[in-house]
């Protein structure tokens, strides 16, 4: 359940039920009971967008397995979309930069959001890895983004920044599962030609192999305690249950944002997607131009003998979702009428589209 904090919470009306009584903390701190995703990214986002403008805020908190993409990225060109839906593994995109990454409970994410005036990201990364330190593991900032242990990186990070707010935000490995990392994150098909951002392979490590000690728990602590002793203030750690944050309807609505196919598949930049292969009855290659998550066109070569095929899928595929369900339901459908030799060929055409979409 909700806390106050020193008095007053930074959320004011929005934190229904807590005490209203003003103080001068200047620090707030915030932990998340649940694992979704998408939820815990829209919490994030609403408190960015509610924190009072003189408030330094942490937030501590764990997805289930997940994959999560940088605001700029392409989901096709970073993931194996295949693999995910088989294991469970949900997409999730963020509104900051950077690459993608895995997530599961043995990653514990921070979110230091400050006013910009007052932000320093320096400060933040010297708080991480001075509660590294106090067990033992001596760790150093790399470069903007990344914080290493003898060499091999246990955090990277993420910014963003408002007119009058900025956070800093990223993850922690503790026990993540390495071995999910190449499966999820490393697809086999490189094709796609895209205009996005592309992630960087790194030699990562999981704290415990420096300290088996270390948990999400006591690693929290500390940085909860090196957050106090940064800001010279304390103050009660408030813990955001979902039954509390369901009644905010704000956050419900970016939870739904989040979580909308359009958001974390449709914000993908344009991009192109060539796929090729040859049937008995001929070789066809279909370029894909995508924008916006739909086919925005398609030039299609092929030595078929059948040109109301080619002329078809030209006349089908345009402004379909680039999902190959989607794809398939539509092709399959709309030649439901043509005879049996022209379905077998449209079914080829689907069979291909699915095993080159994912």
């Amino acid at each position: 359940m909700l806390h106050a904090l020193c008095k007053h919470s930074i959320m004011g009306k929005a934190f229904i039920g807590v005490r209203e009584e003003i103080c001068m903390a200047r620090i707030k701190i915030f932990t998340a009971e649940h694992h979704d995703p998408w939820f815990n990214l829209a919490t994030e986002d609403w408190l960015f967008k509610s924190f009072e403008e003189d408030t330094h805020v942490l937030f501590l908190w764990r997805n289930k397995p997940c994959i999560v993409i940088g605001r700029f990225q392409n989901p096709w060109n970073e993931c194996d979309l295949q693999a995910m839906e088989r294991d469970g593994v949900v997409l999730a995109r963020r509104q900051s930069g950077g690459g993608a990454v895995y997530h599961d409970l043995g990653n514990t994410n921070f979110t230091f959001m400050s006013p910009r005036e007052s932000y320093d990201k320096d400060r933040n990364f010297a708080i991480i890895i001075k509660a590294l330190s106090r067990f033992g593991v001596t760790a150093e900032q790399s470069g903007r983004n990344d914080v290493l242990v003898e060499g091999r990186k246990i955090s990277g990070s993420a910014f963003r920044m408002a007119t009058k707010k900025a956070f800093h935000h990223g993850t922690l490995l503790i026990s993540a599962d390495m071995g999910k990392l190449p499966g999820y994150l490393t697809p086999d098909k490189q094709k796609l030609q895209s205009k996005g951002v592309r992630s960087v392979a790194s030699r990562v490590a999981n704290l415990t192999e420096f300290n088996p000690s270390i948990t999400h728990d006591n690693l929290c602590s500390a940085i909860i305690e090196t957050f106090f002793e940064t800001y010279g203030d304390r103050c009660e750690v408030e813990d955001l249950t979902i039954e509390r944050l369901s009644k905010e309807q704000s956050l419900y609505e970016t939870y739904r944002t989040y979580s909308d196919w359009k958001w974390r598949f449709g914000s993908t930049p344009q991009f192109a997607h060539p796929v090729s292969r040859r049937f008995p009855w001929g070789k066809i290659t279909m370029d894909f131009d995508v924008k916006d998550a739909h086919i925005a066109s398609v030039t299609i070569f092929s030595d078929s003998l059948s040109v109301e095929l080619i002329e078809f899928l030209q006349a089908q595929l345009p402004s379909i979702p680039y999902e190959p369900t989607q794809i398939g339901r539509k092709l399959l459908d709309s030649s439901q009428d043509q005879p049996e030799d022209f379905r077998d060929m449209v079914r080829d055409v689907v069979d291909l589209i699915r095993e080159e979409f994912v």
